[in-house]
């Protein structure tokens, strides 16, 4: 795995630049998922504290009434007049409980009012209650001596319709004249009609539960009914000195599975706490949503920005690529493949720096051919140099007239066409001359050779007219006829023919040059051979081993028609490229044909 990542500067870079950003989204993801989770519970906590001020406000206006209406009734003067005589009259008190009743219907919590005489046995009640074991009416139990109001607990009573459970108010009626007690008022709220509204809000989302503590600690009203009149301690364990008597807070109760956010908010009134509950758990299945939410956003910014760094890094290496791969497939015999720029920037750049080497180590082979030519062509001046023309011109002439003279006419016709010959061959040191020149050169050393072998060979040219005054390297079509008349026609023992054909390739504006013989030809492994012994030394250093000894065993065993051929080839090379070696096909019997292209000169370069 290593290896593979260390191989590739892209696999490197994608690798990095992901990591190096997936990381931090990671990261982010989580402390996103930490914050949202403590906003979670900080905005229940809220909520909650809001609605436990909501269900304060219902329970104080319930209260508040209770007191009001207490308030009311203790001072009424049928009521005061009622209670301070000694004994019972029925008008009076059914016209009192008529009231009171009336007073009660118009409030649905209210479930009782009572009046209960100190100087006489009769009680005054809106409803019909009686013992839990269907014995006599039922009265709460009512203060000794001069007891202030207070409220009870929750406490199970029995009618007609059942089983309810109410609180209740108590508080002693004084007389107004003289301020000495002479009965109780009690004023019973429904339980369930003071709990009845609280799942309508809500709390935790409905998970929650609430309840109403009394100053004792014990549970008052609450949506579990199984709980009520039990104590909070032995129902929730320590809880109850978690909560701050008289204050409004939140705090956490239990562990694990029973983990509980308690809200708490006193009752101004009486002091009683409402005390909400919301579970742990539905932080939880918020939180596997949140979590979710955080995983597909985290999931989906990594995908983006891992397409993106794959987008970045292939803009940032592929031209590197591009680049090493040019440079991995460097051909010696061709140019620097050009490297396409598409910016501006480093690796714009360096594209650029590139070319530019590509450029100059192309003008260096370049120089350097032109080097080795001119070195070539210095040594063919020198050893033209070595011959006075004008004493050989000079010697020639004067043996053309003395045959002449002698009445020895082929000789003087040798002559003349070898002092023509040579004068063409050297043409005042130029490397260059017409078509028209060239194929006069070979018909002056035709010439001559027809006089050494009559009646051996027949030559014919077709050139095309419009390539007469074209320029070529001089002196290319003599060793390749010299190669046909000595190795193909007088090898086959007959008379044979040479053509010679320069044609106009109008495609690619080069001349083709072809030297035909129907001699004797070659076996395949002697052509093979002749083919590897005129490769030029620049091309032969590109052979595979043992192809360039081979070439040089064959050279050393080659006849002068061998080394000529090897001798245009290599100056082919020299002035025109590789594009311009000769191609030598033959067949044993069959004759020999060799064929070049060069490009077409106007004048010499």
């Amino acid at each position: 795995m290593v290896r593979w990542l260390t191989s590739s500067l892209q696999r490197k870079l994608s690798v990095v630049v992901t990591a190096s950003m997936i990381v931090p989204l990671v990261a982010l993801g989580l402390f996103a998922f930490l914050f949202a989770s403590r906003i979670t519970e900080e905005k229940t906590k809220l909520s909650g504290m809001d609605t436990l001020k909501q269900v304060e406000a219902n329970l104080r206006y319930m209260l508040q009434d209770a007191e009001n209406l207490s308030i009311f009734l203790i001072g009424e003067r049928d009521i005061q007049q009622y209670l301070s005589r000694d004994e019972d009259h029925e008008a009076d008190r059914l016209d009192i409980v008529g009231r009171m009743t009336n007073l009660a219907a118009s409030k649905k919590y209210i479930a009782n009012i009572a009046i209960y005489p100190g100087r006489f046995d009769a009680a005054l009640s809106t409803a019909t209650w009686y013992e839990p074991d269907g014995g006599s009416l039922f009265s709460p139990s009512l203060p000794s001596g001069n007891a202030d109001k207070r409220w009870t607990g929750v406490y199970p009573v029995r009618n007609y319709s059942g089983i309810q459970n109410v609180i209740t108010l108590i508080r002693p009626i004084r007389s107004i004249h003289n301020y000495r007690p002479i009965g109780w008022l009690s004023i019973s709220l429904n339980e369930n009609a003071i709990s009845k509204g609280w799942p309508a809000f809500g709390l935790g989302r409905g998970e929650g539960s609430l309840e109403l503590i009394g100053n004792t600690g014990e549970v008052l009203s609450s949506m579990d009914k199984s709980r009520l009149g039990l104590h909070v301690s032995d129902l929730e364990p320590g809880l109850i000195t978690r909560i701050q008597k008289g204050h409004s807070g939140t705090t956490t109760y239990g562990e694990e599975e029973r983990k509980r956010t308690v809200l708490y908010y006193p009752e101004e009134l009486t002091g009683w706490t409402l005390v909400g509950m919301v579970p742990y758990e539905q932080y939880r299945s918020e939180n596997s949503y949140i979590i979710i939410l955080t995983a597909i956003a985290v999931a989906l910014s990594a995908l983006i920005s891992g397409g993106l760094v794959w987008f970045t890094v292939r803009r940032v290496t592929g031209p590197l690529i591009v680049l090493t791969r040019h440079l991995s497939r460097v051909d010696p015999k061709r140019p620097l493949p050009l490297f396409r720029a598409e910016s501006d920037d480093e690796i714009g750049k360096l594209g650029e720096s590139y070319n530019l080497l590509g450029a100059h180590i192309e003008s260096l082979k370049e120089e350097i051919i032109r080097g080795e030519a001119r070195k070539k062509e210095a040594d063919l001046r020198v050893l033209q140099a070595q011959i006075n023309p004008h004493f050989l011109y000079n010697t020639l002439s004067s043996i053309h007239w003395i045959a002449l003279m002698s009445k020895e006419n082929r000789i003087a016709d040798m002559v003349e066409g070898l002092s023509d010959f040579l004068r063409i061959s050297l043409n005042k040191g130029q490397d260059y001359c017409p078509v028209a020149q060239e194929i006069a050169h070979i018909r002056h050393y035709v010439r001559v050779q027809s006089i050494r072998f009559p009646d051996q060979f027949v030559l014919h040219y077709i050139v095309d007219p419009a390539l007469e005054q074209r320029m070529m390297l001089k002196l290319l079509l003599q060793p390749l006829v010299e190669n046909a008349m000595i190795h193909g026609i007088q090898q086959a023992g007959n008379q044979g023919t040479i053509t010679i054909m320069i044609q106009k390739d109008s495609a690619v504006e080069r001349m083709n040059i072809l030297v035909l013989d129907d001699g004797a030809g070659m076996e395949l492994e002697q052509l093979e051979q002749l083919r590897a012994s005129i490769i030029p030394a620049d091309e032969s250093n590109m052979l595979p081993q043992g192809s360039h000894s081979q070439g040089k065993q064959l050279g050393q065993s080659l006849s002068d028609g061998g080394y000529g051929l090897r001798n245009v080839n290599e100056r082919l090379f020299l002035h025109y490229g590789t594009d311009a070696l000769l191609e030598i096909h033959s067949k044993k019997g069959g004759g020999t044909r060799i064929s070049f292209s060069i490009p077409i000169l106007e004048e010499s370069p």
